[in-house]
């Protein structure tokens, strides 16, 4: 049995959620998004709530049962509030510039890199700090790490892009002899 998928979804006033041809669709103010379900899980929709159950007891289905009930919350959360990363960019000389919906970034390399905002992402730049806003949570997340990726942080000064919460363990460095 699934813990996280017996709990019932609260579904707001402003969220409608519709299932057609085993695909799940989520509308509300911040827009709409959908999920293809292709596992026997099924989906009961009351007036604000959806209860998420199994259809049959086979031997994978708990493990599905969670992960599509965690899923249409990230969906009912996103298209209500969004979701929002935030990266910061540590080091001399390193910065970012936004260019309309690209971001330019200087991270020490010989050349600059630039990162494009797929659709339905927004960028936000304040000094070395960049939000990545939008309401899918899965294209945020694999935005954010996109770019973390082009220069992740080192131990031994800390330079690099790193998320805000981040913790990056340091390391000493060479000692001399005397």
């Amino acid at each position: 049995m699934s813990r996280v998928g017996k709990k019932p979804i609260q579904i707001p006033k402003d969220v409608s959620v519709i299932l057609e041809d085993n695909i799940l669709k989520v509308t509300g103010p911040q827009g709409s998004l959908q999920q293809v379900v292709s596992h026997p899980i099924s989906f009961e929709i009351g007036e604000n709530k959806v209860f998420v159950t199994p259809k049959e007891q086979i031997k994978n289905v708990s493990a599905f049962w969670g992960l599509y009930r965690a899923l249409l919350q990230n969906m009912i959360t996103g298209v209500t509030e969004g979701f929002t990363k935030k990266l910061r960019i540590e080091g001399v000389g390193y910065r970012v510039v936004l260019q309309g919906q690209t971001l330019v970034l200087n991270l020490g390399y010989s050349h600059p890199i630039e990162v494009t905002a797929p659709e339905g992402i927004t960028f936000e730049v304040e000094k070395n700090t960049i939000l990545v806003k939008g309401i899918n949570k899965e294209l945020v997340g694999q935005v954010s790490a996109n770019i973390r990726s082009t220069r992740p942080p080192e131990p031994y000064k800390g330079k690099g892009v790193r998320y805000d919460d981040e913790f990056v363990r340091m390391k000493v460095g060479k000692k001399t002899s005397s």
